[in-house]
């Protein structure tokens, strides 16, 4: 189907007021995003240009680059998490979480949710057989948390023409790669609807610090003015606001404070919920007016 065909305009203006529990205006939710990176193919991005250009295999300064987020600074991230006493969503690579154990073990101690990210980091139009790379990512996260992920957050975003419809058949019942609304919306597929939940490409540390090269402190002042505008149109009908970010990103020395004191920010503000993405979903299919139940 084309995005056209699988969900209708619909301006946020004009529909019904949705509405969050004891009045309040905005649901944040903090997706943390642990990949593996394979050291025997080109690397997904880079901070470093080779001299004689090209995507050289070894890439060892780029994979580095990389590890060094997933053996520190996810720590970094971690710490200014459990500070703020708030919930947590980890979209993982399937294959991160044997990679990266004690991340795993974080994870699942603090009962964050789950979320599918493809079983490697690729473009998922690159994979030769995508319901096989969604069922074995759907099983790493299952034997690692002992329940299948309701969520899925494609590779960079990517889908296929036939994402949607794999993701269903699996059991998937929200999506992330769709971002284009402040509230959740539901999708059309050949197989019955899936959630879209509110993302960001926006505030992401990925579009700031590596597309948009701005200084660290940028991820702090935008994911506030992002707030105060969200929390301003909670007013009328209540928001999502999304903070995605990548250890090996926003876990560097230079950046994680700024994760950290933007957490601190949002997190004193009383009519704020953070939820996970089951959370929001629960929330919406019960109408946009009940308080979810547990994951």
């Amino acid at each position: 189907m084309l995005p056209t065909e699988r969900i209708d305009f619909s301006s946020i203006a004009h529909r019904p007021p949705m509405r969050l529990p004891g009045g309040a205006r905005l649901a944040v939710w903090i997706i943390v995003n642990v990949e593996e990176w394979s050291a025997t193919e080109p690397m997904p991005r880079t901070v470093l240009t080779p001299p004689a250009g090209g995507q050289p295999v070894p890439d060892i300064p780029n994979w580095a680059w990389h590890e060094y987020g997933n053996r520190v600074g996810f720590w970094r991230l971690l710490e200014a998490i459990d500070a703020a006493d708030v919930p947590a969503c980890l979209a993982v690579n399937g294959g991160a979480i044997t990679a990266y154990p004690e991340i795993t073990e974080a994870a699942v101690a603090r009962d964050w949710e789950p979320i599918g990210h493809g079983f490697t980091q690729k473009n998922m139009q690159k994979i030769a057989d995508e319901a096989l790379d969604i069922d074995r990512t759907t099983k790493a996260v299952d034997d690692a948390w002992g329940r299948r992920p309701l969520g899925w957050l494609g590779p960079g975003l990517t889908e296929t023409w036939q994402t949607p419809e794999l993701l269903v058949q699996a059991g998937y019942r929200y999506v992330c790669d769709w971002v284009l609304d402040d509230q959740p919306v539901r999708l059309r597929t050949e197989h019955g609807p899936i959630t879209n939940i509110p993302y960001t490409q926006e505030c992401n540390d990925v579009a700031m610090m590596l597309i948009q090269h701005h200084p660290a402190r940028e991820y702090y002042q935008r994911a506030v003015d992002q707030f105060e505008q969200l929390y301003a149109d909670g007013a009328g009908s209540a928001r999502v606001m999304a903070l995605v970010v990548h250890p090996y990103i926003m876990g560097v020395p230079h950046r994680a404070r700024y994760f950290a004191e933007a957490l601190q920010h949002m997190r004193a503000r009383e009519d704020v919920v953070f939820w996970t993405g089951g959370q929001i979903l629960e929330w919406y299919a019960a109408g946009g007016t009940e308080a979810p139940g547990a994951d």
